[in-house]
């Protein structure tokens, strides 16, 4: 296989685990799959509470207008909470609630397990290639991570 089809194999890899990872967690926790659109946002949230909706829309690449949208559906569902900025009533600070802590904990929690039960079913030598290959993967997202 060249670095180019292995490149692109990669990049299928992933998000086929993480579609499948997602789907699957929510399935054994009974709940149903958030768009994704929702989940980043809860996910910005968690690692910036209190970020403006306008800064959200900026950190996401998305119209602020789609953030709005996302935002009054995540707060319908009891998961996100938003309130007026004090020093500038105009701006709206978003943080999560104690039910959407809960659920993405819960959620990791099956993530972890099925991610524990799949490797298991490896033969040790497959298992221990992916665990190794772990922190060579975080220096990817890092790097992938990082502002042009």
């Amino acid at each position: 296989m060249s670095s180019e089809e292995a490149t692109a194999r990669l990049g299928a890899l992933v998000g086929e685990l993480h579609r499948l990872l997602r789907r699957s967690a929510a399935g054994r926790a009974h709940r149903d799959v958030l768009p994704e659109a929702q989940v980043e946002l809860m996910l910005l949230v968690r690692a910036e509470p209190g970020i403006s909706g306008k800064e959200a829309a900026r950190r996401l690449g998305t119209a602020p207008n789609t953030v709005s949208t996302l935002v009054r559906d995540l707060v319908d569902a009891g998961l996100l909470d938003r309130e007026r900025d004090p020093a500038d009533r105009r701006v709206v600070r978003l943080h999560l609630t104690d039910a959407a802590r809960a659920r993405m904990a819960d959620h990791a929690a099956h993530r972890a397990a099925l991610l524990t039960e799949a490797l298991a079913a490896l033969d040790p030598a497959a298992r221990a290639e992916i665990l190794t290959a772990v922190p060579a993967l975080d220096a990817l997202l890092a790097h992938l991570r990082a502002p042009r």
